[in-house]
């Protein structure tokens, strides 16, 4: 019983290790990213600058509250921080649970692991790249110049709104690129199999299509951008869940 006791002690203290390592390593990684806020703000001001270059407009970000810019920085020198440190945080989990799994437990686990980040950053590209650029041509559609009947209707983006927006479509497109992770999982602990979701394949598709609709702003562009590669996303799961099934 005392041996027992022991091995949960140790068990805690190296946990405590490696939360600790984590922290520290993200807490350095926060201050390194505040000294570079301004250029990590101006790489995800870039699909608003690119969509707008050509308008013959002054274009500007304003701010409005005195402590605005210098909270922005503090947020995404955070969410830089988090992002990096993500490998390291998965790196310290796998340290810590590949002791008590088995050889073939570890090389069934391992792919998970390694797919989870690449998946969340083909997401984050999507979003940059695609999803951000039509989104803005969108929005951008619906001002109006001016006439001698009315006054001109013109977007002046506030640098807190934009930063949020741009990071709430990349946390909700990274997340839901896990799906494939998620299912697969599930698959080989006996929960799901590929006849049980292609049979319920209509229900996922009213589903996905109504998480997309509280994921992301009340337009068509981002809902359909995440929808559509969603639903890719849950045929491949089919087919990694196949490929499961036979092993």
């Amino acid at each position: 019983m005392v041996e027992k006791q022991a091995t949960i002690g140790e068990h805690l203290v190296e946990l405590r290790s490696r939360i600790l390592k984590c922290i520290i390593f993200l807490f350095i990684t926060f201050i390194g990213c505040y000294f570079f806020a301004d250029k990590i703000y101006d790489f995800l001001v870039t699909p608003y600058a690119e969509a707008v270059k050509n308008d013959n407009i002054d274009r500007r970000l304003i701010f409005t509250a005195l402590h605005e810019t210098f909270l922005t920085y503090l947020k995404l020198a955070f969410f830089s921080a988090f992002f990096i440190s993500c490998p390291i945080i998965l790196i310290q989990i796998w340290k810590f649970i590949a002791p008590g799994l088995y050889k073939n437990e570890k090389l069934a686990l391992l792919p998970f692991m390694v797919a989870t980040p690449v998946l969340f950053l083909l997401g984050g590209m999507l979003v940059y790249y695609l999803i951000m650029p039509l989104a803005i041509e969108f929005f951008l559609s619906f001002e109006k110049i001016a006439t001698p009947e009315s006054l001109p209707i013109q977007l002046e983006a506030k640098v807190n709104e934009y930063l949020s927006l741009i990071t709430r479509l990349i946390i909700a497109f990274g997340i839901s690129f896990q799906l494939p992770v998620l299912l697969t999982l599930l698959a080989k602990v006996g929960f799901v199999d590929a006849e049980y979701l292609r049979k319920r394949r209509k229900y996922i598709i009213i589903i996905i299509f109504s998480m997309a609709a509280v994921l992301t702003p009340p337009d068509p562009i981002t809902q359909i951008g995440l929808a559509l590669p969603l639903l890719l996303l849950y045929e491949l799961s089919i087919f990694t869940v196949k490929i499961v099934e036979k092993k």
